[in-house]
């Protein structure tokens, strides 16, 4: 979703900037990656690595061995890496040992939480980059204060919002088919969407069992739906988890066919980073299950607010969105679907 709409402004300036799209296969399971490409319009990776499985080492370990090869070959002017995935670390590595400048889409994003794998990915990483390129205010504080060169730091807003914009224009044209959120939304005039995939929510069964109690509460008031992660699916039954018939659970869903479920829902419930400021960017009520969040623009302008995982404050608090009364949040400083146009320019001033 972060690279669909920098590849499509790159292609404006064929004479001026060239690229190689490598993919990873940290994202191996084809409903959560191949589907993407095709409905974002993302031309075939001009290099499948096949990195996919294993340990955070063994997959940080194995994409650095594979990159590397490509990069002493290729020699970039840059390396552009997005988020905070292990791929990003990996890639910056590499790069950086064999001298090529780094570039960091989404940088200086800090949760404070270095329990989470994403956040020990985005400090590595943005202790060695060259360019910055930053969503909200607050990753510029967190980058000066971690003693990086303000020059180096550009606020542009984010990628991820110009291609959500994108996406639900070719909704609204009609131009995508989206079959399974048609029929589902065809028999629920209100109604919420879940995501759930962290360890910290999933993988212990004390608090998946707190979370699950709120969300079978909240059904009783509002039927649900979860497009269940494949890792979360197999935590719910060797937990023995049971959400309860007004919960619909669904297989993971393309990129489209999520959208157009979750854009016209009364309330998303998820412990998603992206899916706090998409629903921020379109004005979705939206409850993070989490105790902290590394992008805190969506909580003090947005329409996110944080729960935590104690059962009585989420459920109470859903209630109150049900009922209608929930906080009006605003669109952040530069989320106007032009991150892109502004990124490809600076890489473009700095070669």
């Amino acid at each position: 979703m972060k690279i669909a709409p920098l590849i499509r402004e790159i292609q404006k300036h064929p004479e001026k900037i060239s690229y190689s799209l490598i993919h990873t296969g940290q994202h191996y399971d084809s409903a959560m990656s191949d589907v993407f490409f095709k409905e974002l319009g993302i031309p075939d990776p001009d290099k499948h690595l096949d990195c996919g499985g294993g340990s955070h080492a063994t997959q940080t370990a194995k994409i650095m061995v594979e990159y590397e090869k490509l990069a002493i070959k290729n020699r970039p002017d840059f390396v552009v890496v997005v988020g905070d995935v292990n791929s990003t670390l990996a890639c910056s590595i590499v790069a950086k040992k064999l001298n090529i400048k780094v570039v960091h889409i989404e940088a200086g994003l800090r949760s404070g939480d270095r329990e989470m794998p994403e956040e020990i990915n985005r400090l590595v990483t943005d202790s060695i980059t060259d360019l910055f390129f930053v969503t909200e205010e607050a990753g510029q504080t967190h980058l000066l204060r971690e003693g990086q060169a303000a020059g180096k730091i550009f606020f542009v807003g984010h990628v991820m919002v110009d291609n959500l914009f994108y996406q639900v224009q070719k909704l609204e044209e009609g131009g995508e088919s989206t079959p399974i959120s048609e029929d589902y939304k065809s028999g629920h005039k209100k109604y919420g969407v879940i995501t759930l995939h962290r360890p910290s929510n999933v993988d212990d069964s004390e608090t998946f069992q707190r979370l699950a109690r709120a969300l079978k509460a909240i059904s009783n008031d509002l039927p649900l739906v979860f497009p269940v992660h494949p890792r979360t699916r197999q935590k719910m039954a060797d937990f023995g988890i049971d959400l309860g018939t007004n919960v619909i659970l669904l297989d993971p869903q393309g990129y489209m066919e999520f959208l157009n479920l979750w854009k016209d829902s009364a309330l998303v419930l998820t412990d998603s980073g992206g899916l706090q400021e998409e629903t921020t960017a379109l004005g979705i009520p939206c409850l993070t299950l989490r105790e902290n969040t590394e992008r805190p623009v969506t909580v003090s302008e947005g329409t996110n607010q944080l729960m935590g995982t104690d059962t009585e404050k989420i459920t109470s608090t859903a209630r109150e969105v049900i009922a209608g009364i929930t906080k009006q949040g605003i669109r952040p400083k530069f989320w106007d679907g032009k991150a892109s146009e502004r990124i490809v320019e600076i890489i473009m001033e700095e070669s």
